[in-house]
């Protein structure tokens, strides 16, 4: 069987493209010319690259023991519960029903989730438009352009409890200087225990917040600014388009992918986001839980504080939804924004 499929491809090829000499014969022995053929195929196979897999090895163990490891230990926690002897068993999804259906855990987890979105839209709407401004302008070449991002981007590189502290110094009503400062400008009305008021702990926290951290988008758009070429500027100046329309019709396309990637960190850092309220509120998020963001509420509830009992399974049930909804952001800008953005420029 071997012998026939082998004689019936050397005749094949020898039809097809062996080269005939003047008296119509094959001018090179057919099976010498089917093995260089196959000899040459393996020669042209590119072999393995494992020198590849030498290199992230290293990157790959430490990611899977680090992160992938705990989060799918996490998982399997929150489908497991404590049975009446004490003993751990499965429950499957009755843990996720519990938190969303039981009063006693419904109210915070909603109270966190909705202060966590009035957290996010302030880093949306405040933090990335400013951060874009500023980076608009630095882009311009002003005098002393690296002495301003140099400022705006040192608040960033501070510690998140030194930032939470100086603030509560900043801002205590008592002896805090901005007392003083707003006495200077005639605006003393306006001094008020803003992280003790219900209504103004969470603005205030999510300000403090933007001022800390608006220097990162600042530096992604300008570096994503400063990759346009000067041709495209100036041919649009010159054709009579004015700051604002060279912005809208130039600029702003061509950073598109970056003002995405900038709105994806700014969702999953916001809704991670635990460090800044835990320094300056503490665990329980005061007053009377009115800064409670998720990553508080997962914190109180997975290992307890005060006279609240820890409960590990229904903390891994709060970092479970958090994963889910951190996921499903993601996702969205993945399919919906990356997918349109692809479509606009092929």
């Amino acid at each position: 069987m071997c012998t026939c499929w082998r004689a019936h491809l050397r005749q094949k090829l020898c039809e097809l493209t062996v080269p005939a000499s003047a008296d119509g014969q094959p001018a090179i022995n057919p099976s010498h010319w089917v093995r260089s053929i196959l000899a040459g195929s393996s020669m042209r196979r590119k072999p393995f690259p494992w020198h590849i897999l030498v290199f992230l090895a290293p990157a790959v163990a430490i990611y899977t023991l680090f992160m992938i490891y705990p989060l799918i230990g996490s998982l399997l926690l929150s489908l497991q519960n404590q049975g009446p002897d004490g003993a751990t068993v499965f429950v499957g999804l009755q843990n996720y029903l519990t938190l969303f259906t039981s009063k006693t855990w419904s109210e915070p987890f909603w109270n966190a989730f909705w202060n966590n979105v009035e957290f996010f839209l302030y880093h949306m709407l405040i933090q990335n438009p400013v951060g874009l401004l500023l980076a608009l302008l630095l882009a311009s070449r002003i005098r002393g352009g690296w002495l301003y991002r140099t400022l705006i981007f040192t608040p960033t590189i501070l510690s998140v409890v030194i930032v939470g502290f100086a603030w509560r110094l900043i801002l205590n009503p008592a002896w805090g200087v901005s007392q003083g400062i707003l006495d200077a400008v005639g605006l003393g009305s306006l001094n008020r225990p803003w992280l003790g008021l219900e209504s103004t702990a969470l603005p205030t926290l999510s300000l403090i917040s933007v001022w800390q951290n608006i220097g990162i988008p600042m530096m992604l758009f300008l570096a994503a600014l400063v990759r346009i070429p000067d041709e495209l500027l100036e041919a649009a100046r010159v054709d009579g388009a004015g700051a604002w329309t060279v912005f809208w019709r130039i600029q702003l396309p061509l950073i598109l992918p970056t003002v995405g990637i900038v709105a994806v960190l700014t969702f999953v850092g916001n809704f991670n986001a635990f460090d800044l309220i835990y320094a300056t509120q503490g665990a329980l998020a005061g007053p009377n839980f009115a800064s409670d963001i998720l990553g508080t509420f997962f914190f109180r509830t997975f290992f307890g504080y005060q006279l609240q009992p820890g409960d590990p399974y229904m903390g891994a049930t709060v970092a479970g939804v958090m994963l889910l909804i951190i996921l499903t952001g993601v996702l969205i800008y993945l399919f919906a924004w990356q997918r349109r953005l692809q479509n606009i420029q092929f």
